[in-house]
C-alpha cells in the first residue's frame, strides 16, 4: 500500500509548455538564434535550467550563450503573466481526493524553487503537501534523487510505500535513483519510449485514474 505520492510538476500536474515556448522564442530572438516550435521543444525539457537552455541552443550552445540566453529567458518568464500556465483538468479534485483518502502528497519538480512555489501557492493553496521542492543551486536537480530522499524523510515513510508520478525519461532516472516505484501519466511531455521503459509500473491513462493506484 502506497503512503507516498511524490508530483512531478510540469508536464505531470501544469500544462507550462506554451508560456516556456514564448518566453523562450523571444530570448532566442533578442540573441539572434533560431527559434524553436512546440514540438522542438519537448526533448529539450526536464532538465534544470541549466540543461534545458544548453539543449535548446543545440550547437550554439556554449557555457558564455548558455548563461546568456538563460538570463535573458528568465527575465521574460518572471515578467509575464503566465496565463498560460495552468493544471490539467482534474488534477485538484484529483489531489483533493487523495488527501481525504490520507495519501501524503508531495512535488519534486526541476523547475526553480521560487516558480514553483508561486504556482503551488495560487492554484493549491488548499493542498497539505509533505514538502514542495523545486530547483535551488548549488542542490542537485533531477535525475538526482536530493529532493526525493529529502522528501521521504519528511513523510517518514519508507521507500516501498512511496510512489513517483511523472511524464518523462528524467523522472524515470530519478525513480530508479531514489529506489522507489515509478508512474508514468500518458497526458504529459513523455514519448512511447518512456512509456515502454521497463522500470515503469504503469502508464495512468488520465488524470482522474491517478486515485486507482491508492
Amino acid at each position: 500500500m502506497k503512503k507516498l505520492a511524490i508530483f512531478d510538476f510540469d508536464g505531470t500536474l501544469f500544462d507550462s509548455i506554451n508560456d516556456v515556448v514564448i518566453c523562450f522564442n523571444k530570448a532566442l530572438t533578442v540573441h539572434e538564434f533560431p527559434n524553436l516550435t512546440r514540438e522542438e521543444y519537448i526533448p529539450c525539457l526536464g532538465g534544470n535550467i541549466d540543461d534545458i537552455v544548453s539543449l535548446v541552443l543545440n550547437d550554439n550552445s556554449t557555457p558564455e550563450n548558455v548563461e546568456m540566453v538563460k538570463e535573458t529567458y528568465l527575465n521574460f518568464y518572471n515578467a509575464s503573466k503566465k496565463e498560460n500556465t495552468v493544471p490539467f483538468d482534474g488534477v485538484k479534485e484529483v489531489l483533493m481526493k487523495l488527501q481525504d483518502k490520507g495519501i501524503l502528497l508531495a512535488i519534486n519538480s526541476n523547475r526553480l524553487n521560487y516558480s514553483l512555489k508561486e504556482f503551488v501557492g495560487k492554484y493549491f493553496d488548499d493542498i497539505d503537501f509533505v514538502l514542495v521542492e523545486g530547483h535551488e543551486y548549488p542542490n542537485p536537480s533531477k535525475p538526482d534523487p536530493y529532493g526525493v530522499n529529502r522528501i521521504i524523510e519528511k513523510a517518514n515513510v519508507d521507500i516501498d510505500e512511496a510512489v513517483y508520478i511523472g511524464d518523462s525519461s528524467t523522472d524515470i532516472k530519478t525513480s530508479q535513483n531514489a529506489g522507489i516505484d515509478c508512474l508514468l501519466v500518458k497526458w504529459g511531455y513523455g514519448n512511447q519510449e518512456d512509456f515502454e521503459n521497463e522500470y515503469v509500473l504503469d502508464v495512468i491513462p488520465d488524470v482522474y485514474s491517478i486515485v486507482d493506484y491508492f
